[in-house]
């Protein structure tokens, strides 16, 4: 701290630690790319839902699932497409959900920001 002319100068000083230029994740982002890696070619918005719901016991709505989807493969992190024609769906098939390259690096770099900024704290 220093003074000039009558006023106040304060110093900032901030120091950053560098992570990776992958995006990070919101929660339910985080939840529902894990569970895409987890279920690979069965990954469609209702077995994410209810991986999701079994892991962690808590309500998961479909339409949050979709919503999700929607924004994870605006962003490139998920990629869609129809799969196989399911007798069970009276002939329709399902929307598979496969995580891109940028997708799993999201996920990394999420978990890497959560396990530096839990480390050493009493949980």
């Amino acid at each position: 701290m220093s003074r000039a002319a009558g006023s106040l100068i304060l110093k900032y000083s901030h120091i950053v630690t560098k992570t990776s230029a992958a995006a990070t994740l919101a929660e339910f982002e985080l939840m529902v790319l894990v569970a895409a890696m987890r279920l690979d070619d069965d990954a469609h918005a209702v077995s994410i839902a209810a991986d999701i719901s079994e892991r962690t016991g808590r309500v998961v709505r479909r339409a949050n699932v979709y919503t999700t989807l929607q924004r994870l493969e605006d962003k490139g992190l998920v990629r869609t497409a129809l799969g196989d024609a399911r007798p069970e769906r009276g002939g329709k098939p399902r929307r598979v959900v496969t995580p891109t390259r940028d997708g799993v690096a999201a996920v990394r770099a999420t978990m890497t920001a959560i396990h530096a900024m839990t480390h050493g704290v009493k949980i």
